[in-house]
């Protein structure tokens, strides 16, 4: 059996489980925390983070878009990029927009000061900090309700990696309650649809000691 070395709420490690999910692989998910940088985790992965996939035959693939796109290629029976070239490039860049720009400015902070500094002992949350993503979170929570208001899916017509790295974002966001999601009703609809998905059901089940989601954070119709 596979594994995943993960952490529940980091959008990389969801990312990963919604496509292993999607593309029905089974793993064994085991929670690291990487921030305690053990030895074993760095023998593996010098990066010292999180997702580290490790294939039944030994093969370890870190990082959550290595691991995507291994599994593009290793299991292309569910294809998640696309056909042609230029759906690649969109799906590309649509989840790109979400690891780099989205998790710089919004769902990283958050994330960081409401989940990771009580984690790892680093004190409590930055006011200051948590002021400056919720300012740079409207724009751009505008532009993603933009996509989900004009396509079918967020990386075009069709069900995409584009759509699993963004749902895997906005619901660590939701689970740690920042997202007013009658702002975005087009993208609060896109995301019911994602959460129900099969391989979304894990998620929802996620708990973090001492972090209580929203009721409606496993509501499928909010």
């Amino acid at each position: 059996m596979r594994t995943l070395l993960h952490f529940p709420i980091s959008p990389a490690s969801r990312t990963v489980r919604l496509v292993l999910g999607e593309k029905r692989l089974p793993f064994e998910p085991v929670i690291e925390r990487a921030w305690e940088q053990r030895p074993e985790l760095l023998a593996i992965n010098p990066a010292g983070d999180v997702p580290v996939l490790i294939e039944d035959n030994g093969l370890i693939v870190p990082s959550a878009s290595v691991i995507c796109e291994y599994l593009e290629e290793a299991y292309a029976d569910t294809p998640l990029l696309g056909r042609t070239l230029a759906e690649r490039v969109e799906v590309r860049r649509v989840a790109n927009w979400f690891d780099a720009l989205f998790a710089r400015e919004v769902s990283g902070r958050f994330i960081d000061e409401r989940v990771m500094k009580r984690l790892s002992g680093r004190g409590n949350p930055d006011g200051g900090a948590l002021r400056e993503a919720y300012a740079s979170m409207r724009p751009l929570m505008r532009y993603a309700n933009e996509l989900a208001e004009n396509r079918n899916w967020l990386g075009g017509g069709f069900l995409s990696l584009a759509d699993f790295t963004a749902a895997a974002h906005l619901s660590c966001m939701d689970f740690i309650g920042d997202i007013d999601w009658a702002r975005v009703p087009a993208l609060r609809d896109w995301y019911a649809r994602m959460k129900s998905r099969p391989c979304f059901r894990p998620l929802l089940a996620d708990r973090i000691s001492g972090i209580t989601p929203p009721e409606y954070y496993t509501n499928l119709d909010f």
